[in-house]
């Protein structure tokens, strides 16, 4: 259980966000959304600050991107250093790259309006687990 809350403390501050950002990605009740991720919650509530460019964002900002970890963040800085990273490139790099269409911009890639549709969060929402009890 402690091990838990402390695991859950350390994953803002390594995304970077403040406790108040957080704040800002949780529902009208003051909690956060269990059905998505709250990265995802977060980017949805602040549209206005994507889609990033893979190859001249700083990282600070890739690691807010939803679908991208620490590894996959490093890998990009990385990989961005040598060449232009495409969408081929950055699918080899993460699982859920349909989910980051919306959010980004690659070498071959620019979302049209993605991030402007109503039904971005059922979209960039990976298939729910079936329960195990339910």
């Amino acid at each position: 259980m402690i091990v838990a809350t402390l695991a859950s403390c350390q994953s803002p501050r390594i995304y970077g966000f403040t406790a108040n950002e957080v704040q800002q990605a949780t529902d009208a009740d003051g909690m956060l959304p269990l059905d998505i991720d709250p990265k995802l919650a977060w980017a949805l509530g602040h549209r206005e600050r994507f889609p990033v460019d893979i190859n001249r964002a700083p990282r600070e900002m890739l690691l807010r991107v939803p679908g991208l970890g620490t590894r996959a963040v490093a890998a990009i800085m990385q990989a961005r250093r040598c060449h232009r990273l495409r969408l081929d490139d950055l699918s080899r790099l993460t699982r859920f790259i349909s989910s980051l269409r919306p959010f980004i911009i690659t070498a071959d890639w620019r979302p049209t309006l993605l991030i402007d549709r109503l039904d971005l969060r059922a979209r960039t929402t990976p298939p729910r687990q079936m329960e195990l009890f339910g």
